[in-house]
């Protein structure tokens, strides 16, 4: 009776979760091409926080610099203290598109108490735009991002046709591994299912998110809610930001796109291990009874049906395995439209249980992080929350 009740129970959440979750696995909040043209073109300053960034720049800062946006455009990108030729690359790019009057390169400051690096690199990025253009948006990009060439005037035409303060965009992250086919889409799957897009996008909801890595956000909402120190020491910084903005009453919109892409490999199992782990207990504010709370709720939504099928077919039992059979079936249909989104075969979508039980161990490691100091570790820098 137990094991066909716990069944039972797995099967009504995946049925809730298909019907009555914000239909977060349909990934349809997609950035469509937008044919109408603006009667007006803000100004964008792009802030690109750079550490150690020499070797995608080729391909990310010119997938910048060579936008088709109509408006004024400029480029501030951040040294962070990189090691390499960060900034000599980045120059070295812009004499070649001869656009050195569009780029602009400084040194980042060395970093204070208090604030996370990518955070007060964007700062300085931002104070100086401020200072010299005092644009109406800012774009703000991680290094490793290669934009599609009209996802400015995308982003633009979004935000200016759905009246929305702040654009982002989940991009389409590398998915060419073994370990990157695995874990990749199940990363975007779950990040929908924590923040359901059309839940984000709806301004009468709570729910707020954001993709770090494409945020485009107007000069005014910004300074509404007190700038980027507002969030100065959030590690997941994306969603702090759009929290920050949709509470001081401005629209937002998250969405997905195939076009914009991030050139950050992750071709073992211990690079995607180490970044799930940078946050994961930090989204559950370093509680263990949220930890306890997740470990229980992703076995029982995830772990329970290929172990009852297993149970069941060992004894016989043909209503277990019948009920297994439907919620692996309905959990495989939920992450169908995200594999599908990554060009991957519709056999990816039975792994979800192996996937989800691995992202669990990393979840736990993310704990035992923390506990020993190591939390939020993220190119060579530590970052600690009570």
């Amino acid at each position: 009776m137990f094991l066909l009740a716990i069944a039972i129970l797995s099967l009504i959440i995946w049925l809730f979760l298909l019907f009555f979750w914000g239909r977060f696995w349909l990934a349809d909040q997609k950035l469509e091409p937008q044919t109408t043209e603006l009667a007006y073109y803000p100004s964008v300053c792009a802030i690109v926080p750079a550490r150690n960034e020499a070797e995608v720049l080729p391909i990310s800062l010119r997938s910048l610099l060579t936008q088709d946006y109509p408006g004024k455009l400029s480029v501030v990108l951040v040294d962070d203290q990189s090691t390499d030729e960060t900034a000599t690359v980045a120059y070295q790019i812009a004499q070649q598109l001869s656009q050195t009057n569009r780029l602009k390169v400084i040194s980042g400051k060395q970093l204070p108490d208090g604030w996370t690096g990518k955070l007060w690199a964007m700062k300085q990025g931002i104070d100086y735009a401020k200072q010299q253009t005092s644009p109406d948006y800012f774009l703000l990009t991680d290094a490793d991002i290669h934009h599609n060439v009209s996802n400015l005037s995308q982003l633009v035409a979004q935000g200016q046709q759905k009246q929305c303060d702040l654009v982002s965009l989940m991009v389409l992250l590398r998915c060419t591994s073994f370990w990157e086919k695995l874990l990749i889409p199940a990363f975007v799957f779950f990040f929908q299912k924590l923040y359901p897009f059309p839940w984000v996008n709806n301004p009468k909801s709570k729910m707020a998110a954001a993709a770090g890595g494409c945020i485009l956000l107007s000069s005014k909402a910004l300074e509404s809610i007190g700038g980027i120190a507002t969030i100065k020491d959030a590690l997941i910084d994306d969603c702090a930001l759009a929290k920050a903005v949709k509470s001081g009453k401005s629209a937002i919109w998250l969405g997905l796109t195939d076009l914009t892409t991030s050139l950050r490999p992750y071709n073992s199992l211990r690079s995607i291990w180490d970044t799930v782990a940078r946050t994961a207990f930090t989204q559950l504010h370093y509680s263990p009874w949220l930890l306890l709370g997740t470990l229980l709720g992703m076995s029982l939504v995830y772990l329970v049906a290929p172990i009852v099928l297993i149970l069941g077919i060992r004894d016989g039992n043909w209503l277990l395995t019948l009920i297994s059979l439907l919620t692996w079936l309905l959990m495989s249909i939920a992450y169908l439209p995200t594999i599908k989104l990554y060009r991957l075969s519709w056999l990816w979508t039975f792994s979800l249980p192996a996937i989800a039980f691995l992202y669990t161990l990393m979840t736990l490691d993310s704990a035992f992080k923390h506990y020993r100091g190591q939390g939020g570790a993220w190119k060579g820098r530590v970052y600690q929350n009570s």
